[in-house]
């Protein structure tokens, strides 16, 4: 049993876009990817200046050096900004930095503010997910987890950018991103549960995560309940509604609103905010 009670009111969640290349994403900073505040300037500089190419264009940089920058981005978020069950998804990444603690929404936010920092375009994919997904981390408190959680699954767009010579650009998934194109994840492999410490931002750079139609399923106590197998892991059972592409996860939130309402994420966030997820 979830609760519908928590949900904003007045908003009627349902697929209004096409869910595929409707939304052009962007570079540029937002409220929430405010990736010129002094604090992630700070962290743009401290990870290097990004995938530049030959002609110290990050823009032109090719899709290769864009993987390995942003790989070594998310390393460094996984260690640095500890994991907590933060309710809050409209928080400015800056101040997701000065706490050093997020939500994984939070945490793909930072990748997010930092890829666009680089000259990579980002855009969010909305998905409404059935709340049974979290009830292995909620054992005790399965009456009160919402029952839909609205998430912004970030895409990236690699390659040269539209129009430029070279490689046409192409849109990948945070989870192509990070655990589809390189080796040692194909190599680690495995299914994500989210029963166990590891959480969804980690899992991201051992398995394919898809909320789509993948071919392997994941290990699961709720829906699409399967065998893993390679790299993917495929939890599209858990999807309620498709909500399309938008330009920021910004936009998203503006258009939905975030999973709780106001009043809820106001009442939980000083609980939720500091407990650990992992």
């Amino acid at each position: 049993m979830t609760s519908s009670l928590l949900r904003p009111r007045g908003r009627t969640r349902t697929g209004t876009r096409a869910s595929g290349g409707a939304a052009a994403g962007s570079t540029a900073p937002t409220r929430i990817l405010d990736w010129r505040h002094p604090r992630v300037a700070a962290l743009v500089r401290e990870l290097g200046t990004g995938p530049a190419d030959a002609a110290g264009s990050v823009g032109g940089a090719d899709a290769g050096r864009q993987v390995e920058s942003l790989h070594r981005v998310h390393t460094w978020i996984s260690r640095a900004v500890r994991p907590v069950y933060s309710v809050q998804d409209g928080r400015p990444v800056s101040e997701v930095l000065r706490r050093g603690r997020g939500s994984c929404s939070q945490r793909l936010a930072v990748l997010e503010a930092v890829a666009r920092a680089y000259g990579v375009p980002t855009r969010v994919h909305g998905l409404l997910v059935d709340g049974s997904f979290w009830y292995p981390r909620f054992p005790r408190l399965r009456r009160i987890v919402p029952d839909q959680v609205l998430l912004a699954w970030p895409e990236f767009r690699l390659g040269s950018p539209a129009g430029a010579a070279g490689a046409p650009a192409s849109w990948l998934t945070v989870s192509e991103l990070l655990g589809g194109l390189r080796p040692v994840a194909a190599e680690q492999g495995g299914g994500f549960t989210n029963a166990g410490s590891e959480t969804l931002f980690e899992a991201l750079s051992r398995t394919a995560i898809d909320w789509g139609a993948a071919p392997a399923a994941c290990p699961s106590t709720g829906p699409g309940a399967g065998a893993a197998a390679g790299a993917a892991c495929d939890l599209s059972a858990y999807v309620l509604t498709d909500l399309g592409h938008y330009d920021s996860r910004d936009e998203l939130f503006a258009r939905h609103g975030q999973t709780l309402c106001g009043l809820a994420r106001l009442v939980a966030e000083p609980v939720l905010g500091r407990r650990g997820a992992a």
